[in-house]
Order: structure tokens, then sequence, then C-alpha cells
């Protein structure tokens, strides 16, 4: 039997190259029907030509927008010297970047990963580990506690602490060792932690579950808990940290210092994924060499866009224009509030919009938003999430505002 003839790829259309992903890939997402060939800023562009406005940011992995000429040049420059050693021997490039990062955090130390997930695995590794050699708790004992709703990556150990059936479904049994209590219940936090308590982790802001954002006083109520239980606090700021709410890491809005951070997405400036675990010395200081690694973790070229990165943020920048451009984006969703918005929930440039039902769920408005030349994603039910470069000028808000406005009067 002859095979078809295979389409050369310069000429498929969206259509054609959707249709082609069908029977070769795994469906793991549920993407929108754009295929996207270009991107500058906050402007993607299908194979067809045709430009829409980024309003996602790749779940704030393109905090920077597509192709920041900093961050392209400082990996131009490092792809011409080095990109991968491994971290059997030592690079060039790695100092610098754990020196910054640490600095920037306000932390001692640096483990260098590659994915959110891996962070977080990483995190949950490092915490039982100073449970034992540090807190005392007897082997194999530890706990942790997590918030429901909670989206920390897509890992078996991760699942098993999800409360989203459509995550744990069809892959257990679970890893043990978790209790789940709900999201902004400082006394159901406090009725979980006990003595075998090695940590508490959360998301100071839920992403996934449509940008939740805690009562005011809950980040401090949790730091000031985990340190009368003498357990330590580990933030999850892989969707929220890098200047996505208008500070740093959203940690800052109430001075809280937790105990460890969970950084990632951003971190690798939309070029290549860079995450890492950052701690004082005292937490990270319990591994010791062969007890974690990483082959790519900490590779030359992740590290040099890292430093690159770094350097962004240090101007405070972009997070003077995630708080400015938040103010247009938190008033232009208030304007829309009983218009086909039943509420929502905003900080710095990041929203999660609640849809009336009556228009559509999510995924439907997220489809007419993209006819009008507007990229967003949907989360739970009719919830969407607007999240979009911190590069994006007020008028390309504006226009992005006045998109939703126009799909939501269609109804």
């Amino acid at each position: 039997m002859t095979a078809p003839a295979r389409v050369p790829v310069r000429t498929r259309t969206s259509a054609d190259l959707i249709r082609a992903e069908e029977p070769v890939l795994a469906h793991n997402y549920h993407p929108l029907p754009v295929v996207v060939a270009r991107a500058e800023g906050a402007w993607v562009e299908d194979v067809e030509g045709h430009r829409y406005l980024d309003m996602l940011a790749g779940y704030s992995a393109l905090n920077f927008g597509h192709r920041h000429p900093r961050l392209i040049e400082a990996a131009h420059r490092q792809l011409d010297r080095l990109t991968l050693t491994s971290r059997a021997f030592h690079n060039d490039q790695l100092a610098e970047f754990a020196e910054r990062l640490a600095a920037l955090t306000g932390l001692d130390m640096v483990l260098p990963m590659n994915t959110g997930a891996e962070a977080v695995e990483s995190g949950i590794k490092v915490a039982r580990k100073w449970a034992y050699e540090v807190k005392g708790v007897p082997a194999d004992r530890a706990t942790i506690v997590v918030a429901a709703d909670n989206f920390h990556g897509r890992t078996t150990t991760i699942v098993s602490f999800s409360t989203d059936e459509t995550a744990r479904a069809g892959f257990g049994p679970f890893t043990p060792g978790f209790r789940v209590v709900p999201y902004n219940d400082l006394a159901a936090l406090e009725a979980a932690v006990d003595e075998t308590t090695a940590a508490v982790l959360i998301e100071p802001i839920q992403g996934e579950a449509g940008v939740v954002i805690p009562d005011p006083g809950y980040l401090t109520g949790v730091r000031e808990l985990t340190r009368r239980a003498g357990c330590l606090f580990v933030a999850d700021e892989i969707q929220s940290g890098l200047g996505r709410t208008g500070r740093t890491l959203a940690v800052e809005h109430e001075s809280v210092v937790p105990d460890v951070l969970l950084l990632g997405k951003a971190l690798g400036g939309g070029i290549v994924p860079v995450s890492a675990v950052v701690a004082g010395r005292e937490v990270l200081g319990v591994l010791r060499p062969g007890e974690h690694g990483s082959t790519f973790g900490g590779n030359p070229l992740s590290a040099a866009v890292g430093t690159a990165v770094v350097d962004l943020l240090e101007t405070g920048e972009f997070q003077r224009r995630a708080a400015e451009l938040g103010v247009i984006l938190r008033d232009g969703l208030a304007e829309l509030v009983g218009k086909g918005v039943l509420g929502f929930r905003a900080r710095g440039l990041w929203a999660g919009v609640d849809i009336d039902p009556a228009l559509g769920t999510g995924r439907e408005v997220s489809l007419h938003l993209m006819r009008e030349g507007v990229l967003v994603k949907d989360t739970h039910g009719s919830t969407i999430r607007l999240a979009p470069p911190l590069t994006i000028n007020a008028e390309e808000l504006a226009a992005a505002l006045g998109a939703l406005e126009k799909v939501l009067r269609r109804g």
C-alpha cells in the first residue's frame, strides 16, 4: 500500500496542520484552533498571516513578550559559545545566575531546574529532607499541607494532592504525605499542621483556579503560623512571580518572605524552560552531592537567559508597568460587570473573569475573542484568564477590553 504524499510543512494551512496533529499527538491539551508561526512583543501571527493580540502570554512564561530583544541577544550570544555541559562539569554562566537570582529574591541559595513541575517536585523533596534532618520528624512520617483547588503541575506526586478530578482520574495510586485544606482559611490550615508537618505549600494567588486572590492578611497569617509551628512556608510563584502582579513576587504585597520560593515560566524569558527552588542556606543546604540532580538544570544557555531576565527585573520597569496597566485592566473589567461579566479578580496584569454562563462557556468566549483577534484561555466553567505580556501598551490593552465588550454584547 502506497503511503499518502506528505504535504511540506511550509505549504500547510492552519486547518492542515491541526488535522495533521490528530493521529500523532497525544491529547494532553485542548488548544484553540489557531496555529502560530511568528510572534513579536504582545502579538502573534498565524500561518495565513492573521495577527492576534496575546492576552495569555504562555500562562506567564512570556511576561517579557515574544522575542524580547535583550533576551534574544543573550540567547544568541550564548548559543555561539556553549549550550550544555550537564552538571557533571561546571559552566561559566551558572554562578552569576544563582548569585543574581538569590539577590533579587532576598534569599541565599538556588537549585536550578527546568520546568515548573520539576521545581515543585524538588521543593517537596527538599522540605521532606529538611524535616528529617533539621526538624527531627521520624523517618517517612513527614507531611505537607496544601490548599484545595491548587495547581502545582502534572506529575504523579503533584496530582496526588490535586482536587481537580480531571487531573487525577486514572492516574493512581497516589503519593501519600499530603493534607488538603481550603484555600484562604487560616483556621483550617492551623488545624492541619502538627509535629509531622514539613511545610505548607501554597500559591500566593491561585492561577489555574481562576486567579483567586486570598483575603488581606492571609499570607501574613501563613507566615506567622508556619514560624510558630516550626515548619517551612513554600510559596509557588511559578505563575504569580517575576513581575506579573506589579511586584517582583506576589508575596511582597504583604511584605512576606517565605522560606522557599518556587520559580519558573517567566524565568526562561519565553525562550527556554528554566525553573528554580530558591531558599535559605539552612534549607537548601540539606542537599548533598548525588541526592538530587538534573542533566539540563542550570545549563549555560538557560543560565545566560535567566540572568538576562533578572537584569530586566532589577530595573523595576516591568513591575511598574504591571501595576500601572493593571489599573486600566481592573477599571475596564469593572465597567463590564453586569454587562456579561458576573465578577472578576485582578492583581497587576492578571485577571480571572467570570462570564455569565448564559452567554457561553469560557471556551466559547475564548473562541469568539479569537475571531476578534484576541487570544485568551478558559479555565473552569465560564471563567477566562487574562495575563498579557508586561510589554503590552495601554492602547493594546484597551483594544483587548473592547473586543471582550463586543463579544459580550453579541451574547
